[in-house]
């Protein structure tokens, strides 16, 4: 799908043709949308291809005629039946007369911006207006960050009431991944924040620079929020595996003592019924014989219990 939208005094206006001043949005464009619109700015169309490739690394390319500007942004997503978060490349391509932004997947980064819900926004300030939409994306990944903590601890005070189960460990483990893809991307955009740092081939206006500062700011903190979270789970994640091998040992030792204890009353048992003269079993010919054994038995029973509870084993 291909949006093309022009502010005028503050109003975002949709367009049916292309026009100077203009923001191309393509959001899942098919192959017919890219070549018109690479046609029409004098694009590569493999550059602009190139935001579609999940694979492709952020990353800033200056051309003849346009700068392609290429980041990782978050995005939502269902994996293993479980609300997750991935990374997926945004391309920005800046030309004379109008900034054109490619993605393979509808994003509230640019929807917020379509919506004309950023304050200051102009399809005529191309500059300002990359920075705002990497502004947008440092706060969603911190936003997101936000959300994963908190699952986190939501898992963690399962822990503290022992209502754990073998499915946190596998959360655990989801959300260190989702975190190793924001480390991953963010420190990647990092890298072409710093590039843009010296970036002279549009005019910026002073303010704009100032928005490029706070840019930066955000990222190194989303960094740091990142790789402070993925410590605490990680820590969280060795404790669910400690108290989960601790339950399994305590139900191991738990079933040693009951066969220990069982074992008991089936030797002597097995004794009792050996196939040998009744003169040489003791206590046969006695009266009230087999109840003075099982007597017997329940004490050595009982003092096999005592000993174990002295011990801890039990």
């Amino acid at each position: 799908m291909r949006f093309i939208y022009k502010t005028d005094n503050g109003k975002l206006s949709l367009l049916n043709d292309f026009e100077p001043d203009v923001w191309v949005n393509l959001v899942q464009p098919d192959m017919e949308e890219i070549v018109e619109t690479a046609k029409q700015y004098g694009i590569d169309v493999n550059d602009m291809k190139a935001a579609l490739d999940d694979e492709e690394s952020s990353r800033v390319q200056l051309e003849d005629g346009y700068t392609m500007i290429l980041v990782d942004i978050p995005s939502a997503e269902i994996r293993n039946e479980q609300n997750a978060y991935t990374t997926i490349p945004l391309g920005i391509l800046l030309v004379k007369n109008a900034i054109i932004t490619v993605c393979g997947a509808e994003t509230s980064i640019l929807t917020h911006f379509s919506q004309n819900l950023m304050r200051g926004f102009s399809t005529k300030k191309k500059m300002r207006f990359v920075y705002q939409i990497l502004l947008r994306t440092t706060n969603l990944y911190q936003a997101y960050l936000r959300v994963i903590d908190k699952r986190r601890a939501e898992i963690e005070h399962r822990i503290s009431i022992d209502d754990t189960e073998d499915t946190d460990l596998i959360h655990l483990h989801e959300l260190e991944t989702n975190l190793v893809y924001f480390a991953t991307s963010l420190s990647a955009n990092r890298i072409v924040l710093e590039r843009l740092t010296r970036y002279e081939r549009i005019e910026q206006y002073p303010e704009d620079k100032e928005l490029l500062d706070d840019v930066i700011v955000e990222n190194r903190q989303a960094i740091e929020m990142t790789n402070i979270y993925r410590d605490i789970i990680q820590g969280a994640r060795e404790l669910v595996s400690t108290i989960l091998n601790n339950r399994l040992n305590n139900a191991m030792k738990l079933l040693t003592c009951v066969t220990l204890i069982m074992a008991i009353p089936t030797v002597i048992s097995g004794i009792y019924g050996m196939n040998v003269s009744s003169q040489w079993m003791p206590l046969s010919t006695t009266p009230y014989g087999f109840y003075i054994i099982c007597g017997m038995i329940a004490s050595i029973c009982a003092l096999a219990l005592l000993i174990l509870k002295k011990k801890k084993m039990l």
